[in-house]
């Protein structure tokens, strides 16, 4: 009975043991004051982080412009070709787009953006980007580059060396002869 009785008591200080071991370890929550202990962090591997750079969505490569019409055809033989000088010292190139014919790459800046040659009924040419984002309009005596979205100018004054030699004609064409003011005195 004694070996019963030993048995039975060091069962019973194991089991208490055990309990306040138990309540030791979580005393937060026994007394509702303590906060919680935070999840232990672990290190992200590198790898992961890289291949997860890697894997970002790639754009989509743009949509096959529409075939040219004879209109527009026409149109981008009347653009002037090459570089422009503007405003603030800035420039413009304008070239033919190697991939669809009929259609105008106009460079600013570090942009290049596609254009559709269209003929104004003022005599105007309209170069309005496919993306609907730009467009640029080439009068007789100067070019703009406009942001349509925006609603401002990105670019203004923009001569190209035809356009310089049309002024200097309509210069040379209006200056009066002979030094004089232009003035012709009516026979009274």
């Amino acid at each position: 009975m004694r070996l019963t009785a030993l048995l039975l008591s060091g069962a019973a200080a194991a089991a208490l043991t055990l309990t306040a071991g138990i309540a030791a370890a979580q005393p937060a929550a026994n007394t509702g004051t303590a906060k919680p202990a935070a999840p232990a962090k672990t290190a992200k591997p590198a790898a992961k982080t890289t291949a997860a750079k890697k894997a970002a969505p790639v754009k989509a490569p743009p949509p096959p412009l529409p075939e040219a019409n004879e209109e527009q055809l026409a149109a981008a033989k009347r653009a002037y070709l090459g570089l422009y000088e503007c405003e603030f010292k800035q420039s413009i190139t304008i070239e033919p787009n190697a991939k669809d014919v009929g259609y105008i790459n106009v460079a600013f800046k570090k942009d290049t953006f596609v254009m559709k040659p269209v003929l104004s009924t003022t005599g105007a040419l309209r170069l309005e980007d496919v993306t609907g984002r730009t467009l640029m309009v080439q009068i007789a005596n100067k070019s703009m580059l406009l942001d349509v979205k925006a609603g401002q100018r990105l670019v203004d004054d923009c001569i190209h060396p035809e356009q310089r030699a049309a002024i200097e004609a309509a210069r040379a064409s209006s200056a009066p002869a002979g030094g004089g003011l232009g003035i012709t005195p009516s026979a009274q």
